[in-house]
C-alpha cells in the first residue's frame, strides 16, 4: 500500500504530459467502472418481471420459475453481477437478448452505423452553424444582427428535441415535401438525404450553447491586446479573424461540445423514434417495453463508454491545441 501511494504521488508530482495522460486515463477507467456497476444494479430496481413480459400475464408460476432458471435470474445478485462482468470482458457482450434470443452485441452492431452517422452529421452541422452565427454576432457587437442572434439561444434552449422534430416534419416534410417523413433511404446518398432532417433536429438542441460560448470567447479575443496590435500593423481583418481569433476561441467551445456529447447522444436516441429510424434508439425503446435486461444494459453501457471515450479524446485534443490547459484538468 505504501509503495502504491508513493507511486501515485510520484506520478501526480511529475508535471509532464505522461502524468497528465495517466491521470486522465485513471479518471476514465474509474468512470467506466462506476457505469458498469450502475448499469447492472439500477436496471434491477425498476419494477417488473422480464419472465412475465415474455410469457404473458397468464403464465403459470412453474413456467416463470423455469424461465428464471434458464436466464440465470434465480441466482444470487452477486453471482449474476460476476457473470455479467466476466461475459463483458471476455466477449464484449452483456448476454443474449431475452426477447430476440440473439447476442446483444450483434443487435447493437447491426443498428449502430445509422446512429453513429446521425450523430456525426448533427455534430458537424451544429459546429458549422454555430461558427457562422457566432462570427456574425461577434463582428457586429451590439448591432441589430448581434441582438437577433443572441435572442436565438434564449428562445430555443427550452424547446424539447422531439417537439422540434415534429414541427420540422410538419413544415419541411408534410407541407413542403423537401424531406421524407421518416425512415432511412437506400444507398449512401439516400441515407444522407433521409438523415438530414433528423440531423438538423439533433443539431438544433446543441447550436444555442455553442453559439453563446463561441461568441463570448471571440469577443474576449477581439478585445485582447495582440489583436489590437495586429490591426495597427495593417493586417486584414479576414486574416486576423480566421488565423488568430477563431483559433484562440475554438478551444473552450470544443471542450463544451465534449461536455454536451452525452446530451447529443441522448437526443439522437429520442429523435430516432420521432423519425422512425431503426437505430440504437428504436432498439432501446423496444427493449424497455419488453423488459429485456441484457439489451438495455448493453445499450446503456456502450453509450456511456462512448461518452467517456469521446470526452477523453476531446480533452486530449484540447491539451494538444493548448498545453496550458493541462493544469486545469
Amino acid at each position: 500500500m505504501i509503495k502504491s501511494n508513493s507511486l501515485f504521488k510520484k506520478i501526480a508530482d511529475n508535471d509532464s504530459p505522461r502524468r497528465w495522460l495517466v491521470l486522465a486515463l485513471i479518471r476514465a477507467a474509474a468512470v467506466i467502472t462506476c457505469v458498469v456497476a450502475a448499469v447492472f444494479f439500477l436496471i434491477r430496481i425498476v419494477p417488473g418481471d422480464p419472465a412475465k413480459m415474455i410469457l404473458g400475464e397468464h403464465s403459470t408460476p412453474e413456467a416463470i420459475q423455469a424461465l428464471h432458471h434458464s436466464l440465470g435470474l434465480d441466482l444470487p445478485l452477486w453471482e449474476q453481477f460476476t457473470r455479467f462482468v466476466q461475459n463483458l470482458f471476455t466477449h464484449g457482450d452483456t448476454g443474449a437478448s431475452i426477447a430476440w434470443g440473439t447476442s446483444t452485441r450483434e443487435l447493437i452492431t447491426e443498428r449502430a452505423p445509422v446512429t453513429l452517422l446521425l450523430i456525426v452529421m448533427a455534430s458537424v452541422l451544429a459546429i458549422l452553424v454555430a461558427l457562422v452565427l457566432a462570427t456574425l454576432a461577434a463582428t457586429n457587437k451590439d448591432r441589430l444582427l448581434d441582438h437577433l442572434i443572441r435572442i436565438f439561444p434564449t428562445i430555443t434552449l427550452g424547446m424539447p428535441v422531439f417537439w422540434v422534430g415534429l414541427l420540422l416534419i410538419l413544415f419541411l416534410s408534410v407541407r413542403l415535401g423537401w424531406f421524407p417523413v421518416g425512415g432511412v433511404g437506400e444507398g449512401l446518398a439516400g441515407t444522407l438525404y433521409s438523415l438530414t432532417l433528423p440531423a438538423i433536429t439533433v443539431a438544433f438542441s446543441q447550436i444555442p450553447t455553442l453559439v453563446r460560448s463561441l461568441r463570448a470567447q471571440m469577443l474576449e479575443v477581439l478585445e485582447s491586446d495582440f489583436v489590437v496590435t495586429l490591426k495597427a500593423a495593417g493586417i486584414p481583418n479576414r486574416v486576423i479573424l480566421t488565423k488568430h481569433v477563431l483559433r484562440n476561441s475554438a478551444l473552450p467551445t470544443l471542450m463544451l461540445l465534449g461536455v454536451n456529447i452525452s446530451y447529443l447522444i441522448g437526443g439522437t436516441l429520442v429523435v430516432e423514434q420521432v423519425f422512425g429510424i431503426k437505430g440504437i434508439g428504436s432498439l432501446l425503446f423496444s427493449a424497455i417495453s419488453k423488459r429485456d435486461f441484457p439489451v438495455i444494459q448493453g445499450i446503456a453501457l456502450y453509450c456511456a463508454i462512448s461518452v467517456v471515450i469521446i470526452s477523453l479524446l476531446i480533452e486530449i485534443s484540447s491539451w494538444l491545441l493548448d498545453p496550458r490547459t493541462k493544469g486545469k484538468q
